[in-house]
């Protein structure tokens, strides 16, 4: 673009078209500030986005740009599309070759997720990295929202983020003051490891009217012992496991037939993916869950 300057009056001309220009060079900008308080600018929305975590896919398809996923992590398995996507190593070993070769202009990576130093790499390497760290409900709407902005899909998000919000206000409403259900949840048995009060699933049991026991526990998925979970005497264990399957390994607690939960039949379980991924799906796993421990609050009555 070229300017002819002529006298104080050309340079006042001048200068308003430089504004101008300026404004509308920017005018599809995106700009959002991620977990690691990072500002993440892109002049134009992402058309090439390379996920780093299996929840960053799936959100992505959630606001409508999965078309626009060059390359996904492990485990990548939903929707359905994300199984055809290039992989690009594990969460903890990242192939920054194959990631550099999809020239994406925007990487979705996870704070804790992630080697921290191959997060930096990228980002000496030129490439756009969005850092997000869900942990609870409220963060799922918060990333739709901001990567929506990114990638253009912004109606999209909107419209995602209302649908989750509308089916969250829902079950506030049936279950959240409903009398309460001690619950343990189990995510794997050897080691013992459980939910501690700062994740997504003990928002999940909260919303359900649950009281998670070890909710004091603020590192996440915490190590506890048999006899700490027998101190706790849970009305409720909610299990997840390593797949779809009910893990075999909930049945052990019938071993301790002193426990409510045990007594009253009340072992549960729901599929990982539904309650540990930081999704829209977690509401689906939510209802689960408020219809597990509706169940443990019957029978306890």
């Amino acid at each position: 673009m070229t300017f002819h300057v002529a006298g104080a009056a050309s340079l006042s001309s001048l200068l308003m078209s430089v504004a101008i220009f300026a404004l509308s060079s920017q005018s599809h900008a995106a700009a959002v500030i991620d977990d690691a308080g990072h500002e993440v600018v892109l002049d134009a929305p992402a058309q090439r986005i390379v996920s780093l975590a299996p929840s960053l896919t799936e959100l992505v398809y959630a606001i409508g740009a999965g078309n626009k996923l060059v390359g996904a992590i492990e485990y990548s398995d939903y929707p359905e599309a994300a199984l055809e996507l290039p992989r690009v190593g594990r969460h903890d070993l990242v192939d920054m070759e194959t990631i550099l070769a999809l020239q994406p202009d925007l990487v979705l990576a996870w704070l804790t997720g992630n080697p921290r130093a191959t997060v930096e790499r990228l980002r000496e390497l030129g490439l756009t990295v969005y850092i997000a760290e869900p942990k609870r409900l409220d963060s799922i709407p918060s990333h739709m929202r901001r990567i929506g902005e990114l990638v253009g899909s912004g109606d999209r998000a909107e419209a995602a983020i209302t649908d989750f919000s509308d089916t969250l206000a829902d079950l506030e409403s049936r279950y959240s003051g409903l009398a309460p259900v001690r619950t343990f949840y189990q995510i794997w048995n050897g080691p013992l490891i459980t939910a501690g009060g700062n994740e997504l699933i003990n928002d999940i049991i909260t919303l359900c009217g649950g009281e998670n026991v070890f909710a004091d526990l603020q590192l996440m998925a915490p190590k506890v012992s048999t006899e700490a979970v027998l101190v706790e005497l849970p009305e409720a264990i909610i299990a997840s496991g390593a797949d779809d399957g009910r893990p075999a390994w909930l049945d052990d607690w019938y071993n301790w037939p002193v426990l409510p939960a045990v007594a009253q039949g009340n072992l549960f379980h729901i599929p990982p993916a539904l309650v540990q991924r930081h999704t829209p799906r977690a509401l689906q796993g939510a209802q689960m869950m408020c219809e597990q421990l509706d169940q443990a609050r019957n029978s306890l009555d």
